[in-house]
């Protein structure tokens, strides 16, 4: 099973880091993308994803219920660092982080909603002062963005989740955890019980969120009460809204040509 490596998901997997972990289930922790290959290839069966990637895949995934990483307006770890405002960014050159589908499909989709077009370039993200002298913008996500001071060497920054907020008035949904449905369909009853644990882990994460935000603090080094805020802007479930919002995103993906097709959300029952 799939763990993102950033410090975003620590509370659906508090449980299975504290004793909730059965010895028959094998945690593989990194980055979305790289966990986007390995359920894509079946290296593992169920993990969080890009939710862009669910939307790419839905055909061969499912998702489980009230799960995911999501926001109501600002989240701190997936912005726009630009010398440019949005709308000047037209030919200038903007690296994208290799790190996460959903970020980086949302942003192609507002640049082309805007009839804007920038230089697109795949890179590294996390040397913030290199990126300032090599790009005009950067797509950072993750810890990175929490960790260096963006603000002081790019005349902008734009949180994402403001920025959808602000287009739709609905959270955003960034990851989701899914099964592979080939392995659903064939052992429906596991599938039940891993999401019963992930979600059983979650509970106690929500309930231990004092020692959720001080790992937090020690992974990233960083003062407490700026862990605080961003574990307070974090959602991990999935309700209606999450669901409408993630549909609107999707159809916006499809009506800009990101998606070649309309995605049917189906959930594993």
């Amino acid at each position: 099973m799939g763990k993102i490596s950033y410090i975003n998901d620590a509370p659906v997997y508090f449980g299975l880091d504290h004793g909730l972990l059965p010895p028959w289930l094998e945690m593989v922790s990194d980055v979305p993308a790289v966990l986007n290959q390995k359920i894509k290839t079946g290296q593992i069966k169920i993990s969080p994803v890009s939710a862009a990637f669910y939307a790419m895949n839905h055909k061969e995934l499912l998702l489980l219920s009230d799960l995911s990483i999501s926001c109501n307006g600002r989240v701190m770890s997936v912005i726009l660092a630009s010398n440019y405002s949005i709308e000047d960014l037209d030919g200038k050159k903007v690296i994208f982080s290799r790190e996460s589908a959903s970020a980086a499909a949302f942003l192609k989709m507002i640049f082309r909603k805007r009839n804007i077009s920038p230089i697109f370039e795949v890179g590294p993200t996390n040397n913030y002062q290199q990126i300032s002298k090599s790009a005009d913008a950067a797509l950072i996500i993750g810890d990175a963005a929490l960790l260096h001071p963006w603000g002081q060497v790019f005349e902008y920054c734009i949180d994402l989740g403001q920025l959808w907020y602000e287009m739709t008035k609905l959270p955003f949904v960034f990851a989701v955890w899914v099964v592979r449905r080939s392995f659903a369909a064939k052992h429906p009853s596991l599938v039940r019980e891993i999401h019963k644990l992930l979600l059983e882990s979650k509970d106690l994460g929500y309930h231990n969120i004092d020692k959720v935000i001080e790992a937090g603090k020690n992974k990233l080094g960083l003062e407490r009460s700026m862990v605080k805020e961003y574990f307070d802007l974090l959602y991990c479930d999935l309700d209606d809204k999450k669901i409408k919002a993630m549909a609107l995103f999707f159809d916006s993906l499809f009506d800009q040509g990101i998606l070649n097709e309309k995605v049917d959300i189906e959930f594993f029952i």
